[in-house]
């Protein structure tokens, strides 16, 4: 029976074979180590990810299959377009990142708690702060309403966690995502693990193999956009401007 490793923070960083994860649970790798950006980043270039509960020590997950957004695949449905259209949110790149993380991290529907501890928050506040860690916005008004966020080492960008406090919110954060990362020139949005919203939105299971394949093979930061054009590139997008039919050339939309 396979042993999980256990990881000493004080010692070099240094993670297991992805190819020792666990079957059950699905892609436990290792347990302990450290939530530093030095642990983060080695362990996000190799296609890992800290997921834990309050009370648990650091477990590292390397899932088979692996959920990923094919970057510029995003589904823009009808009912997208046309609420984008009539209400006009805007959208912002790294304006209000702890916001967002701080809205991820409370409770939904149904849980009890989050996964989203204190320390894996100030984790990622950290990791913003050295320009790693990106997170989207959608604003009505001066109302924080949906968004994102997630780690970027080009050319892969790992979402972490979305919310929405009204409908389609964190479906055009996920667009903008993506329309930001395919401009970006990046190949996947990692989405972790399945689930039907994501789904939706266009994503895939893929093996372990062929994730891998994909990942980054050095550390690079991710530039960011502004919100001028990321409006513009949205637009374009979701049909706004009149460039829309020669901008979606290739490009993922269904008419829901």
């Amino acid at each position: 029976m396979p042993q999980l490793s256990w990881l000493e923070a004080e010692q070099p960083v240094a993670f297991p074979p992805t190819s020792r994860a666990l079957d059950h649970p699905n892609g436990l790798l290792a347990a302990g180590g450290a939530l530093s950006p030095k642990w983060l980043l080695a362990a996000y270039c190799r296609g890992i990810f800290p997921w834990f509960n309050p009370g648990e020590p650091i477990l590292w997950w390397s899932p088979s299959p692996r959920m990923v957004l094919p970057v510029g695949k995003a589904h823009t449905s009808r009912s997208l377009r046309k609420w984008y259209r009539q209400d006009q949110p805007r959208v912002t790149f790294n304006r209000a990142f702890a916001e967002v993380i701080t809205a991820c991290r409370q409770p939904r529907a149904g849980q009890a708690g989050t996964w989203i501890t204190d320390e894996m928050t100030q984790a990622y506040i950290e990791m913003h702060h050295q320009g790693w860690a990106h997170s989207v916005e959608v604003w009505q008004g001066q109302q924080l309403v949906g968004g994102l966020y997630g780690l970027g080492i080009w050319p892969v960008f790992y979402g972490e966690s979305m919310f929405s406090r009204r409908p389609n919110t964190s479906k055009l954060a996920f667009v903008a995502l993506d329309e930001w990362a395919y401009h970006q020139h990046l190949t996947l949005i990692d989405c972790q693990v399945y689930n039907d919203h994501l789904a939706s939105l266009g994503a895939v299971e893929i093996d372990r193999h062929q994730f891998e394949s994909a990942l980054p093979t050095k550390a690079s930061r991710l530039q960011p956009i502004d919100e001028t054009e990321l409006s513009r590139l949205l637009q374009q997008r979701l049909g706004v401007a009149g460039s829309h039919q020669q901008h979606m050339t290739g490009r993922s939309h269904n008419e829901e």
